[in-house]
């Protein structure tokens, strides 16, 4: 996407950011309209919010930077602003906070939203700051789209009947069973993160070079059935797997498989979204922590990607020399590209949209499950906070580890190959998987001998 706009694509971009808002809460209103008002205002898990305070944050923080910030308006209730600042109230606070009910979080959020609608339409779009190619109108549908994900996350751990309906993926293709196990990436430069794309948010940027080593990646995410051995094979069993912390956390909270897993005889099943159902040995495994996904690697004698790596083999073009917007190309997913937004409440079977292979090979890069990588959440140089610190900047350091590549979860608009997500190591109810990878080439010691 080019980073200037002509008078005459004003309009689309106008329209496009109308149909990314309504396209937003089309889905915020499935996942808080197919539960009962005790649902809604109940936290299901201690790790979420319930899902009536996402609600009204998602009209407060549009209010908030659209209506106020860009529109310069009065606040229409600024006595709950305090209520639904998520840097004030941890999660396991919310419930006991004076919340709007659903009726009036519905009511605060249609109100937002038919304004901000007017305001799009007076609203310079070709401006600096915050009006940069609507930049603000898209940081906020993707930011509705991101609770949208995190909503979906309350719903795999709400307890009760099924609520959601889906379709599943079709089958994996007639060649997914003959793809290589690993696609290799030469060594060389790529540039990593983005200058231009216009509504890329501040821990994406700037576009820098980057020397990567040769290295092997799996072709696909690390499935179900392989991780069926690694239990099979006594890997929670085993502290050579693990790194001391990742240890001393499975002993302490009895990890045995992962999140959602029970077993039923010689059978795995798993709970999702209210049904049991057997495991599919094809699918990509999915609820695993960052120890989880380490452990298996060393245990299959590989590890973790780096998120350079990661990212070099999803954007990197050789036959070009740049870096692409996603594995395809610059052109945005279809669904033939990738299993994203929700249209699918699981992973598709590994090998699945070859149209969705990176020049190297790899599928599945995006969508599917968030892929853990070995890197710690941090700047890149260059770094500025924009427009605020506290979307990124208080998160970097090593106490966060780097997910990519997005999820079934996952809107489109929030999802790109630059983009990067973060957790703590122990998150499970994430939607997250792995792929491993393995030096192609010697790595010189400390003292530069190989």
């Amino acid at each position: 996407m080019n980073t200037d706009l002509s008078a005459g694509s004003v309009e689309s971009l106008r329209e496009r950011i109308a149909t990314e808002l309504l396209a937003a809460r089309e889905r915020t209103a499935v996942l808080t309209g197919s539960i009962e008002e005790p649902d809604l205002v109940a936290q299901h898990s201690p790790l979420m919010s319930p899902l009536v305070w996402d609600l009204a944050h998602i009209g407060n923080q549009e209010e908030l930077w659209l209506l106020r910030n860009v529109g310069g308006r009065d606040p229409l209730h600024p006595e709950i602003d305090p209520l639904y600042d998520a840097f004030e109230h941890p999660r396991s606070e919310r419930p006991s906070l004076p919340l709007l009910p659903p009726a009036e979080a519905r009511a605060y959020a249609r109100e937002v939203r038919g304004r901000v609608l007017d305001l799009l339409e007076t609203t310079r779009l070709d401006g600096t700051g915050l009006l940069r190619q609507g930049f603000a109108f898209g940081m906020i549908a993707q930011h509705e789209q991101q609770h949208d994900e995190t909503m979906l996350i309350t719903h795999q751990l709400r307890q009760g009947p099924p609520v959601l309906a889906d379709r599943p993926p079709a089958p994996a293709p007639q060649d997914a069973a003959l793809l290589p196990a690993e696609v290799l990436v030469p060594a060389g430069d790529f540039s990593m993160g983005t200058t231009g794309e216009p509504w890329a948010l501040d821990n994406e940027r700037p576009a820098h070079t980057v020397h990567v080593p040769a290295y092997y990646l799996d072709t696909v995410p690390v499935t179900n059935g392989a991780y069926q051995r690694f239990i099979d094979d006594g890997g929670y069993d085993d502290p050579r797997w693990w790194t001391p912390e990742g240890w001393a956390h499975l002993r302490q909270a009895g990890l045995a498989a992962p999140l959602f897993w029970t077993r039923d005889g010689a059978t795995w099943l798993r709970r999702r979204f209210g049904t049991l159902e057997p495991v599919p040995a094809e699918e990509p495994v999915v609820h695993v922590c960052w120890y989880e996904a380490d452990a298996y690697a060393r245990w299959a004698g590989r590890r973790l990607p780096t998120e350079a790596e990661w990212e070099k083999a999803a954007r990197h073009d050789p036959a070009a020399g740049r870096s692409r917007r996603y594995p395809w190309g610059d052109d945005a997913p279809t669904a033939d590209h990738a299993n994203l937004g929700q249209r699918h409440l699981r992973p598709a079977p590994a090998g699945s949209y070859p149209a969705g292979a990176s020049p190297y090979g790899a599928r599945q890069l995006m969508g599917d499950v968030w892929e853990w990588t070995s890197s710690d959440f941090g700047p890149y140089p260059g770094f500025r906070a924009w427009p605020y610190r506290e979307y990124s900047e208080v998160f970097f350091g090593d106490g966060h580890k780097v997910l990519r590549g997005g999820s079934f979860g996952v809107a489109p608009i929030a999802c790109r190959g630059t983009f990067r997500n973060w957790d703590y190591p122990i998150r499970r109810q994430i939607f997250s998987g792995f792929r491993t990878a393995r030096d192609a080439e010697p790595r010189p010691t400390a003292a530069g001998a190989v």
